[in-house]
């Protein structure tokens, strides 16, 4: 219903802000991650989300129209509500979460305040297919999306091979940290066997 609201930022607060916009103040919730990039006092443009319920309609605001829909995916998922999508946007990044999603990773999720073990498995459940296809769709070089390929192939090898899958997952992380994204499928294996 509203797209977005460009206006004076007249109020910043790490849980919402309050933009006049001709004359109207609108006060928004946000993430923390659209908090720490919005000025002060100065004119911003938020993406925003109108929420609506019995006793309330509640707009949700953020400076990328990539946490929006990041938001829009997540309270998609039942038992999932507005206020917990924020809360999961404060505590990662879009791209964090998306690759949480796609490398099924059930904990990263799961640190979140409030969020449990099922939800986070519903969230993986039902957001796997459309994250991939956004992992793919957007401008990652094809680097980054190799990278993803070649990390998941190189731990379903390590755990074939009789590696728990959690040290399995410390290693290969270690190993892209201290040698670049680079790496073949081989080289993450032949590293990861040297290290162990």
């Amino acid at each position: 219903m509203i797209a977005y609201i460009d206006g004076k930022l007249t109020h910043k607060d790490p849980t919402y802000v309050i933009i006049e916009a001709n004359g109207i103040g609108y006060q928004i919730k946000i993430s923390l991650s659209t908090y720490s990039s919005l000025p002060t006092g100065e004119r911003c443009k938020l993406h925003t989300y109108l929420h609506i319920k019995e006793d309330a309609h509640t707009l949700y605001g953020f400076t990328t129209v990539a946490e929006k829909e990041a938001f829009l995916h997540l309270i998609s998922i039942s038992g999932v509500g507005p206020n917990t999508g924020l809360m999961i946007l404060s505590s990662l990044s879009v791209e964090e979460i998306q690759q949480a999603i796609v490398r099924e990773d059930v904990r990263t999720i799961q640190h979140v305040k409030g969020i449990g073990a099922k939800t986070a498995q519903r969230i993986i459940l039902e957001l796997k297919d459309k994250m991939k296809k956004e992992v793919l769709l957007t401008d990652a070089p094809v680097s980054a999306v190799a990278y993803n390929t070649n990390r998941a192939e190189a731990l379903s090898a390590l755990v074939t091979l009789g590696f728990a899958k959690n040290v399995a997952e410390k290693t290969l992380d270690a190993i892209i940290k201290r040698e670049g994204g680079n790496l073949s499928v081989e080289e993450l294996i032949k590293f990861a066997l040297k290290s162990s």
